[in-house]
């Protein structure tokens, strides 16, 4: 193996030094005693007792087609096949490719098929997401509830959160994107984005109310006190992360969909903000309904 190894594929047996850099020694025979097969079955080979003898005599040379590196995991043997998805969820592409494999191809019970890259990224984060996302909106309600003390108000906004993100999905649908980890995180974004909001407004309706005001007129004073700082914080934001949302270079596809989403929703967020929320407030309010 040493003879092979330094005829064929060259082996350092020294360095030479000029001033502060080094160089490798390199040494390997000559292409003509290493560029074929009969070449290489015709290396000496040197005995322990002395003499020497042609590599033909004690192994079998072939020019072979074979995997060129050999990788583990887990003390298995695995090979790596990867491909680009493009213009379409990769989800999908997945479910797709499972049922296309399993229809016609069969797995020997020793080999196992897993699949990686961005997609087990992709399902690792949403089963993160899965369990703190219903655990942080239960620790938001209960400090809303304990902030506001009226589960009515809690609820109000509450339901502005899920009509604030359909804005980040029509988003995606409208320019062409999918879900994706980074879409996640911008719908998490808005998720405070539209608590914020909706807290602002409410408080400020809630102090007309204080001061005596009846219900309709409270509402509009407080949605027209509170225009300006809710637009002030939408605009901003927009116009911040609008250099994501028109990036094309690198790390594009991470940053794309995420201001895509944040774009969007903030949008909506504004909207339901300063329209539904004091229409839903008012059917909620039972001083409203004494009123009328």
């Amino acid at each position: 193996q040493e003879t092979i190894e330094a005829a064929v594929g060259g082996i350092v047996v020294g360095k030479v030094y000029e001033e502060q850099r080094r160089f490798d020694i390199f040494m390997r025979f000559r292409p003509e005693s290493r560029s074929n097969v009969e070449a290489i079955e015709d290396l000496l080979i040197s005995l322990p007792n002395g003499g020497q003898i042609p590599l033909d005599m004690i192994a079998t040379v072939q020019a072979v087609e074979g995997q060129r590196v050999i990788s583990r995991e887990g003390n298995r043997r695995f090979i790596t096949i990867q491909c680009n998805v493009r213009g379409r969820d990769i989800v999908r592409f997945v479910e797709e490719a499972r049922s296309a494999i399993d229809d016609a191809v069969e797995i020997p019970p020793q080999y196992m098929l897993t699949w990686g890259g961005q997609f087990e990224l992709q399902q690792r984060a949403n089963r993160r997401l899965a369990f703190i996302a219903p655990l942080t909106l239960m620790l938001v309600a209960l400090l809303l509830f304990a902030a506001l003390d009226s589960g009515r108000e809690t609820l109000v906004i509450l339901i502005n959160i899920p009509l604030a993100l359909t804005g980040g999905i029509i988003a995606l649908a409208i320019t062409g994107q999918y879900l994706s980890v980074p879409a996640s995180i911008g719908f998490i974004a808005i998720f405070g984005i539209a608590l914020e909001d909706g807290l602002v407004l409410l408080a400020s309706i809630r102090g007309y109310l204080n001061d005596g005001n009846p219900v309709l007129e409270a509402i509009r004073n407080g949605v027209n006190t509170k225009l300006r700082p809710v637009l002030m914080t939408t605009f901003t934001t927009v116009f911040g992360i609008l250099p994501l949302l028109l990036a094309r270079g690198p790390g594009a596809e991470i940053w794309r969909p995420l201001a895509t989403v944040v774009v969007g929703g903030l949008l909506t967020s504004t909207l339901v903000t300063l329209v539904v929320l004091p229409m839903v407030y008012e059917r909620i309010d039972p001083r409203s309904q004494v009123s009328v």
